[in-house]
């Protein structure tokens, strides 16, 4: 968008305008008549940005480049970001995981952009023209948005950093867990090798010359391998490394 053809705009002001795009939000004051470039509230996932045009006069009136009552567009203008901001308060409110506060930031940081923008544009103009309580009510607004972001934003990373710790904390614990239970299975395995080893050996179809000896040498070889284990549990438990307490 350009600026109309219509209006009467100081050769000041006229060169210092691009041919094709608005350019950044800005405020251009020449011969007492002030030229407001400003940007449309961004879209949600477009970097692309639209200008408006907001001219006044030496006189006081405000006119609009799309036409209507310029003060009263530039003050729905302003309500725009306003609205856009408490939208995305709103849904910071019902944000719950880390997907949902990484995409509000996505959001939140161009709109506090473009509000920071706003504010340094009415705050120049502002200062240009220092009589015109209009105008300082809508820097008011604006920097009072652009706070409100600035916080907003803040906060809304601080609730991603804690849903990513509180996701790493539940990871670690179930790691954890499942070590715990690797180490119980391995020493149950440690306890019954012994016995699954002997029971291989006096299993296999060999004369071993104890076929016809009493039951007694079963019970033997079984009390031998349950020992057998518990030694071996003991060698692999005091084989696992374990943190020195080094002052």
């Amino acid at each position: 968008m350009t600026v109309p053809s219509g209006w009467e705009l100081p050769q000041a002001i006229k060169r210092r305008l691009g041919q094709k795009e608005a350019g950044k939000q800005r405020a251009m004051v020449a011969e007492e008549h002030l030229l407001l470039i400003l940007h449309k509230v961004p879209k949600q996932g477009s970097r692309k940005r639209t200008g408006l045009f907001f001219w006044r006069t030496p006189n006081g009136s405000w006119k609009y480049s799309g036409g209507g009552d310029g003060l009263g567009k530039l003050r729905s203008h302003v309500k725009a970001y306003s609205d856009a901001e408490q939208a995305l308060t709103a849904q910071y409110e019902q944000a719950a995981t880390a997907a949902d506060y990484f995409h509000l930031l996505e959001n939140i940081g161009p709109l506090s952009r473009a509000t920071a923008n706003l504010y340094a544009a009415l705050q120049a103009a502002r200062e240009a023209i220092s009589d015109d309580l209009n105008i300082i009510d809508l820097r008011d607004a604006a920097i009072d948005l652009s706070r409100t972001l600035e916080l907003l934003y803040d906060d809304t990373k601080n609730a991603l950093d804690y849903a990513l710790a509180k996701q790493a904390e539940e990871q670690a614990r179930l790691s954890q867990k499942s070590v715990r239970t690797a180490q119980r299975l391995n020493i149950l395995a440690a306890i019954f090798l012994p016995l699954t080893a002997l029971s291989s050996v006096f299993g296999m179809n060999l004369h071993s010359g104890l076929e016809d000896q009493s039951t007694s040498i079963f019970w033997i070889v079984l009390i031998a391998g349950i020992f057998l284990g518990f030694a071996t549990r003991d060698w692999v438990l005091r084989g696992k490394v374990r943190p020195s307490n080094s002052k």
